[in-house]
C-alpha cells in the first residue's frame, strides 16, 4: 500500500492547455488546415442557406455598396473624380469589403466559439483563420464578378492582370494577421467589438476607397505619407495599378504592402500564440 502511494505521489500528469513551442505550434497549425478549411465552409453555408438568394448576397452587397457610395460621392466630387472611375471605385469597395468583414468576424471567433475551446484541445488559432479562409472563399465570385465588370467598362485582359495574384496572396496574407490580433484583443478586452464599426468606417475614409486622395491632399506630402503608410490603401492601390489601364502609383506602395503583409502576419501569428493559455478561460 505505501509503495502504490509513493507511485502516486511520482506520477506527474501534463498539464491541460499547456503553449507549445512556436515552431510545434506552426506544426499542429499544419495538420489542422483541412478543419479549419472545413470549419470556413460551414460558417459559410450557416450564413447563406437561410436567405432566399443564398450566395447571391456576396456580390449583391458590394454591388449596393458600390451604387450608393458611387452616386452620393461621385457627384459631390464632380470633376475630382479619378479616371475610370466606376472602375476605381468596384476595386476599392469589394477589397475594402473583405477588409472590414475580417476585423468584425475575427473579433468574435474565440467568443463565439467558448464551448468548442473548452472542450476540445487544438490550436485556438485555427479559430480565426477559418474566419480569414471564410473571407476570401467568399471574395472568390465577387472576384469574378470584379473582373467581368472591368472588362464592361473597357478594360481588357493583359499580361499585367497577373499581378493580381500576389497582389491578393499578400492581402490575405494581411488580413489573416489582422484576424490573429483582433481576436486575442477581443477575448480578453470585449469592449473593442462595439469599437470595431467606428474604426472601420474610419478607414473607409481614410484609405481613399472612393476618391483618390492626391486630388485633395497632394500638396500636403505628410498627409500623403499617412496614405501610403495605410496598408489597406496600399493593397486597393496595386489591384487598381494591375487592373485598370495606364494606372499609376508610386514605387514606395509596393514595398510598403509587402512589409505590412509579412509583418502583420507574423507579429499577429506570436501575438494570438503568446496567449494561447489562456484562450479556455474566456468568460
Amino acid at each position: 500500500m505505501g509503495k502504490a502511494k509513493s507511485d502516486m505521489q511520482n506520477i506527474t500528469l501534463p498539464k491541460v492547455g499547456v503553449r507549445p513551442s512556436l515552431s510545434s505550434y506552426a506544426i499542429e497549425i499544419w495538420q489542422q488546415r483541412v478543419f479549419a478549411y472545413i470549419m470556413a465552409r460551414s460558417r459559410l453555408q450557416a450564413k447563406h442557406q437561410a436567405n432566399r438568394f443564398g450566395y447571391l448576397w456576396l456580390v449583391l452587397t458590394p454591388l449596393i455598396d458600390a451604387a450608393v457610395y458611387g452616386t452620393v460621392f461621385g457627384m459631390l466630387m464632380g470633376g475630382n473624380r479619378p479616371d475610370n472611375f466606376v472602375q476605381f471605385l468596384i476595386i476599392g469597395i469589394f477589397l475594402f469589403r473583405v477588409f472590414t468583414d475580417c476585423v468584425s468576424q475575427g473579433a468574435r471567433s474565440i467568443i463565439n466559439s467558448q464551448a468548442l475551446v473548452q472542450t476540445l484541445s487544438f490550436p485556438r488559432i485555427v479559430l480565426p483563420l477559418a474566419v480569414a479562409l471564410e473571407n476570401f472563399i467568399n471574395f472568390g465570385p465577387v472576384l469574378v464578378v470584379m473582373l467581368v465588370l472591368n472588362m464592361v467598362m473597357g478594360a481588357m485582359p493583359t499580361f499585367q492582370w497577373l499581378w493580381l495574384i500576389p497582389v491578393l496572396a499578400l492581402y490575405a496574407l494581411f488580413n489573416a494577421g489582422v484576424v490573429f490580433i483582433v481576436a486575442r484583443i477581443a477575448t480578453h478586452f470585449r469592449d473593442i467589438t462595439q469599437i470595431i464599426p467606428f474604426a472601420n468606417r474610419f478607414m473607409r475614409y481614410f484609405s481613399g476607397v472612393f476618391y483618390h486622395p492626391a486630388v485633395f491632399v497632394g500638396h500636403m506630402p505628410w498627409v500623403m505619407a499617412l496614405f501610403v503608410l495605410n496598408p489597406v490603401y496600399d493593397f486597393m492601390e496595386l489591384a487598381r495599378w494591375a487592373l485598370i489601364p495606364n494606372y499609376s502609383m508610386p514605387a514606395s506602395v509596393v514595398v510598403s504592402a509587402i512589409v505590412w503583409a509579412v509583418a502583420t502576419f507574423i507579429v499577429g501569428g506570436i501575438f494570438f500564440w503568446a496567449a494561447e493559455e489562456r484562450y479556455g478561460r474566456v468568460d
